[in-house]
């Protein structure tokens, strides 16, 4: 097998998102409907055995960084046991979650003990009323419990992903960097993408990057690029000039970073995306179920590879929303 994913632009993909559930146990308004969610049937659902296979394969083809996501990830039942396998796997360097809070104090103690050490917490303001409204689920005080768990267990970095969506959430972008500041949490801002359920996305309702670094540098202090950063990560990222904190904003609106696109995305029920925005996937469920070879499945990762378009178009005309929504896809 080849020992780098490498498409018709010159990028390598050593980035790979998998995604284990599209349930969730909150209601972003965002995201999802609060009410008749259709999910995929559990029998639809990639096993923990198929996942490492995967996980395996992909690792042999360069993939280093792995981050498990949903829906809510924690949901997933005995979740741990992937975690210890993933994080087993020769070549996986980095292994990271992304979770919404809400059940993180009951695991984080046995995910810690399975290998996990990075994770990403959804959190879109400090305020009670205003978590319930984005949400639609009164369990603020169960985020804030699992964040202060996972920092007595010694997880780092601890990241909190903030959903930027302009009218809403002005009143909670210095209050979060505050919050992170105090507590050694790296705070990243993500402007609103086109990927909800039900349609509510405009360009109008998404607060820029731009906007946000203004807001930070007026109300707390000024803020430098951090130097010498991954040219490929997602995240433009800044530390406060005072040396106390660090932000990051994940500008894929006003400030696309799909030239320098490391990643790859494997949905719940199997099924192989080049970007979060595509509107075509690769079945490797199906060929793990026919038993295919690790190098039957290696090509069509590979193809996928390949076929990778240059980039999303969110800011033109030509853009085309992907079928699946946010939760089916994989944060």
């Amino acid at each position: 097998m080849t020992k780098q994913l490498i498409d018709t632009f010159g990028r390598i993909h050593d980035n790979l998102r998998v995604s284990v559930t599209d349930r969730c146990n909150i209601r972003c308004f965002y995201c999802m409907p609060e009410t008749d969610v259709k999910f995929q049937p559990r029998e639809q659902l990639l096993t923990f055995e198929e996942i490492e296979r995967f996980v395996s394969i992909a690792a042999r083809l360069g993939v280093r960084k792995v981050r498990v996501t949903g829906g809510e990830p924690l949901l997933r039942k005995n979740l741990s046991t992937l975690i210890r396998k993933l994080a087993a796997i020769e070549g996986i360097e980095d292994l990271a979650l992304t979770t919404n809070g809400v059940l993180l104090a009951q695991q984080a103690a046995e995910l810690y003990d399975a290998g996990l050490r990075r994770i990403n917490v959804h959190l879109d303001t400090l305020d009670r009323e205003r978590f319930r409204q984005i949400t639609r689920r009164d369990d603020f005080d169960r985020v804030m419990e699992g964040i202060e768990t996972c920092r007595r267990l010694g997880y780092g970095p601890i990241k909190i992903n903030v959903v930027a969506v302009k009218n809403l959430i002005e009143p909670d972008i210095v209050p979060l960097a505050r919050f992170g500041r105090e507590r050694d949490i790296e705070i990243r801002y993500i402007e609103f993408m086109p990927l909800d359920a039900q349609g509510l996305w405009e360009r109008g309702r998404v607060l820029l990057a731009d906007d946000m670094i203004a807001m930070l540098e007026r109300e707390i202090g000024a803020l430098e690029e951090i130097p010498d950063r991954d040219p490929r990560a997602p995240a433009s990222e800044y530390r406060f000039v005072d040396g106390i904190g660090r932000v990051g904003f994940i500008a894929s609106v006003s400030r696309p970073f799909c030239l320098n696109c490391n990643r790859l995305r494997i949905t719940a029920d199997g099924q192989l995306r080049y970007c979060l925005f595509a509107v075509e996937e690769t079945d490797i469920r199906a060929l793990i179920r026919r038993q295919a070879s690790d190098e039957e499945i290696a090509e069509a990762v590979a193809g996928s590879v390949r076929a990778k378009w240059l980039g999303h178009e969110i800011n033109t005309a030509r853009f085309v929303a992907p079928p699946r929504p946010m939760y089916s896809i994989g944060g």
